[in-house]
């Protein structure tokens, strides 16, 4: 009698060993249905080299210019490197979060499966993205300044109010992501999803929030606070902008050159904001192979943000290769007029 109760209690204690291999061996095998949905093999080992490239490239160009880029001896640069150094830290968090987990997914053939790491990059990767855009507004403002009140412009951006400005823009966006991951764990657990798949790459809002039954309240905070950083950004953008091509215009009338030259500016960093800003705009449909291509699309355009501001808003700045120079040649130092080698 007794042997037969061990027998029958030993059996009772591999049951639920049983049911988790089972369960996590539908979970694999449904994690590799939604990814073959998703993508056709003959894409997978392009997009693993063209991942790896811009994580790579994102991180060493973000870091070099992080760490280049230190205070200036001269107070009128110091509020464009202290924005500069907030935008690539916003870019190295976003890339970390974001290319580790989509190389993971597309080398073992799965989608990304609901866990705590899913909720840390939709928490962490909405925090970036609002700070990188944030930061990219209070750089247009800060050129405005620079530009039009050349006189007041030190005055104005004093050392503590850089420091207050900073704040503000990590607390808006770490608040902002804190409302929506709240709203994601107690609207949606309501009309969660029976499977722990989810039918993307990476857990960015729309995938997420699909999977957790797309919870009304969220998508309105998400939607509302979205669109209002998007206008207030491209009103600072247009307002900063046309003042600074409009008095420059009017400084150099007879200089068609220089005229020319801020055009083309002006044109450029539109155009970089265009592409800052396009990852917000693309709105994913159903599950179809539209909606697959544009979830692609959307995962290369997060990454492409990080690896291009450093070029636009660092290495293109005179002042930003001065002191990358002045870094790397640790033997020489610059100053605003000619190099002095010691």
């Amino acid at each position: 009698m007794w042997e037969t109760e061990a027998r029958n209690i030993s059996i009772g204690c591999v049951w639920p060993k049983n049911n988790r291999t089972a369960r996590g061996t539908e979970m694999l095998q449904d994690a590799d249905y939604q990814f073959r949905f998703l993508l056709p093999e003959l894409a997978v080992p392009a997009l693993i080299c063209l991942f790896v490239l811009l994580t790579v490239f994102s991180l060493a160009v973000n870091a070099l210019t992080l760490s280049s880029i230190g205070r200036s001896d001269d107070p009128s640069w110091q509020p464009r490197f202290t924005f500069c150094r907030n935008l690539m830290l916003s870019d190295l968090l976003q890339t970390v979060t974001f290319g580790p987990a989509v190389i993971h997914c597309l080398i073992h053939r799965r989608t990304m499966v609901s866990s705590s790491w899913c909720y840390v990059q939709y928490f962490v990767g909405s925090a970036s993205v609002f700070t990188s855009l944030v930061t990219i507004t209070c750089m247009a403002l800060e050129r405005y300044l620079y530009v039009c009140y050349a006189i007041y412009y030190v005055v104005i951006l004093t050392e503590r109010r850089l420091r207050q400005i900073l704040a503000a823009v990590w607390v808006y966006s770490i608040s902002i992501s804190a409302v929506m991951i709240s709203l994601l764990l107690l609207r949606g657990a309501e009309d969660k999803s029976d499977s722990t798949v989810t039918m993307g790459l990476l857990c960015e809002p729309d995938v997420l929030e699909q999977h957790m039954g797309s919870p009304r309240p969220l998508a309105i905070f998400r939607k509302f606070f979205g669109a209002f950083t998007l206008l207030l950004c491209l009103l600072v953008h247009a307002f900063s902008y046309f003042r600074m091509y409009k008095d420059a215009r009017n400084a150099v009338v007879p200089f068609n050159a220089v005229n020319v030259k801020a055009r083309r500016t002006v044109v450029f960093y539109c155009g970089m904001l265009f592409l800052q800003l396009l990852p917000l705009l693309i709105k994913k449909p159903g599950p179809t192979a539209t909606a697959a291509a544009l979830h692609v699309s959307l995962l290369i355009l997060l990454l492409v943000p990080p690896c291009i501001n450093p070029l636009v808003y660092g290495l293109r700045n005179a002042e930003v290769r001065l002191a990358l120079s002045s870094t790397i040649l640790s033997p020489c130092c610059y100053d605003d007029r000619m190099l002095h080698c010691l």
